[in-house]
């Protein structure tokens, strides 16, 4: 450990996936403190994208990105006496008008999973994605930013590996980032959290049932012909970061 404060994790993510079923793991921890999705706001905000609640998570929210950096960069943000400081980051919101140089005092790590699942769990949920929405791209550009920037292969883990054997990756996971693996992280209270973002309510039904990780079963059905070549984009990004994954 550092002197600095704490560990600084980054989990960057795309949109569904199991993000907040991982801040659940590391939330459960006694060490660790979360943060969700920090720059939600802001992206809301600058894109004028229409989600939902997206007028009570701007004004509620943090809608300057300098001011969302310093909090996620800073050793104050956590309270005294964790060792953690765990960010549920979504690739798509880093906007590219923030500036980069943040994220190399972070531990950035890269939560993947594969893009038919992905896809087929939007359309659920918010119609047609397009290729910014889904956050591909985005992972793989802040991927290569940071092993450029830090010389270094940054964690990434896989989300069916996690859900098929959640202790083997964290088990790596915690070697990875230099921290203790803790029992803690496989299984939480149900419910909600203060630490959750306002948004919870819309999106949070499942995890808030939730007291671990499911048990990981493969999404039935296929892309839509229309989505096939959005999801031929998607693949070829998920694949290159897929060779780097914990396993």
């Amino acid at each position: 450990m550092s002197h600095d404060g704490p560990v600084r994790i980054a989990m960057w993510s795309g949109p569904r996936n199991i993000s907040t079923a991982m801040m659940r793991a590391w939330g459960n921890r006694p060490d660790t403190f979360v943060i969700d999705e920090p720059f939600y706001a802001f992206y809301l905000r600058a894109t004028g994208k229409k989600h939902p609640g997206a007028d009570e998570i701007i004004a509620t929210g943090e809608t300057d990105w300098r001011k969302v950096v310093e909090q996620c960069g800073s050793r104050l943000s956590a309270p005294t006496g964790m060792k953690i400081f765990y960010q549920k980051q979504m690739t798509h919101h880093l906007l590219p008008e923030i500036d980069r140089e943040w994220l190399v005092g972070m531990t950035n790590c890269f939560l993947i999973r594969d893009p038919r699942e992905v896809i087929l769990s939007y359309i659920k949920k918010q119609g047609d994605p397009t290729l910014e929405d889904l956050g591909f791209v985005q992972q793989a550009e802040i991927f290569d930013w940071v092993r450029v920037r830090t010389g270094s292969i940054p964690p990434v883990i896989d989300a069916s590996d996690v859900l098929q054997n959640p202790e083997r990756i964290f088990r790596l996971l915690c070697t990875a980032v230099g921290i203790e693996f803790d029992e803690s992280m496989l299984s939480w209270p149900s419910g909600l959290r203060e630490t959750d973002g306002v948004w919870a309510r819309y999106w949070y039904g499942e995890v808030a049932k939730s007291t671990s990780f499911q048990q990981y079963k493969p999404r039935e059905g296929i892309v839509p012909d229309r989505l096939y070549e959005l999801y031929e984009q998607c693949r070829e990004y998920y694949e290159g970061l897929y060779e780097y994954r914990l396993h």
